[in-house]
């Protein structure tokens, strides 16, 4: 018997603290060597982008994934669907009987948003008090409420290039999460506002130049996830101390450092380290309030398998969900 979770059975169990947690432990046992994680597969055809990301997690977790997700930027134009639609296969790691299968976009977008809040909570000043978000959709979401669980934030800035959807963002989240949003068409006063400025946009090309960046700022950037595609340009890379979330992935898909490495503007030896790292204290995390920081991701399957892996564990708990024979 298959446990099935519905979006809104997963929106209703995963807290960002929860997605969080489990997010952590995942980066913690990767940098342990306890994770069995193959670069994902990729087709594109029509336009979209179609992935498969296994990914076992030992140790204490001992949790095996399989998500399949698909990424069609014009979906919500012109066909009325998510922009990334996903699904979650959950297997017993000891048989390979199936646990669960669950709604994988909203997971997507937690899991996603957890990781930049756990980078936010290890590189990011203790007194960062000023959130800037670039990119007004669902990851830009999660990225804010990650971002809050990390910090005392007090006021956040939203931009997008639709003006419109920087106001109602600004007006979701400020219910959200009882804080000022504020939603602005002057980027660069935005840019250089944050204390903390996540970069969640569909830009092939940097946002802003990497010289607005106030010293002590953090960025994590996670909207780019291809070798021709990047949403910062090579000062931002270049001025920061640079942490990814895996060393091979961002090596072989993340645009954001590829494109440094081949202008010259930066060398591989320029990559600080992996998250999990800085998690066991293998490498030091941000040593002096002036540096600025920055966490890249292109998001790994580990961070599903957990996050998915908690999100069975609670429906488990509190009873939701349906058990399908198949």
């Amino acid at each position: 018997m298959a446990l099935l979770l519905t979006r809104q059975d997963v929106e209703s169990l995963l807290s960002m603290a929860e997605a969080m947690v489990a997010v952590e432990a995942a980066f913690r046992e990767h940098a342990l060597g306890n994770v069995i994680m193959p670069l994902r597969t990729t087709i594109r055809v029509h336009g979209g982008v179609n992935l498969g990301m296994p990914a076992y997690i030992g140790g204490e977790m001992d949790a095996l994934g399989l998500k399949a997700v698909s990424v069609y930027n014009d979906n919500p134009a012109r066909r009325g669907l998510p922009a990334v639609l996903a699904t979650v296969l959950l297997e017993d790691p000891h048989s390979g009987a199936l646990l669960a299968i669950m709604d994988g976009s909203w997971l997507t977008a937690m899991r996603t948003g957890a990781a930049s809040g756990v980078a936010t909570r290890y590189l990011a000043r203790e007194d960062a008090h000023v959130a800037t978000i670039l990119g007004a959709g669902v990851q830009g979401q999660t990225q804010l409420m990650a971002i809050c669980a990390a910090r005392a934030i007090r006021r956040a800035y939203i931009y997008d290039l639709d003006p419109q959807r920087s106001r109602a963002y600004a007006e979701t989240m400020s219910q959200r999460l009882g804080l000022e949003v504020i939603p602005t068409a002057d980027l660069r006063m935005a840019v250089e506002a944050a204390d903390v400025l996540c970069a969640a946009t569909s830009a092939h090309e940097p946002v802003f130049p990497g010289a607005w960046l106030r010293p002590g700022t953090h960025v994590n950037g996670i909207g780019s996830h291809a070798p021709a595609a990047r949403e910062l340009d090579s000062e931002t890379i270049r001025r920061s101390l640079l942490v990814v979330d895996n060393r091979e992935a961002a090596l072989a898909e993340a645009g954001d450092i590829l494109i440094p490495l081949r202008e010259g503007a930066i060398a591989e030896s320029h990559i600080h380290g992996e998250l999990g790292q800085v998690i066991t204290g293998q490498v030091a995390g941000r040593t002096s309030a002036e540096q600025i920081t920055r966490f890249k991701s292109v998001g790994r399957s580990m961070q599903d398998g957990a996050t998915s892996a908690r999100g069975d564990a609670l429906a488990r708990e509190r009873g939701v969900g349906q058990f399908l024979a198949l």
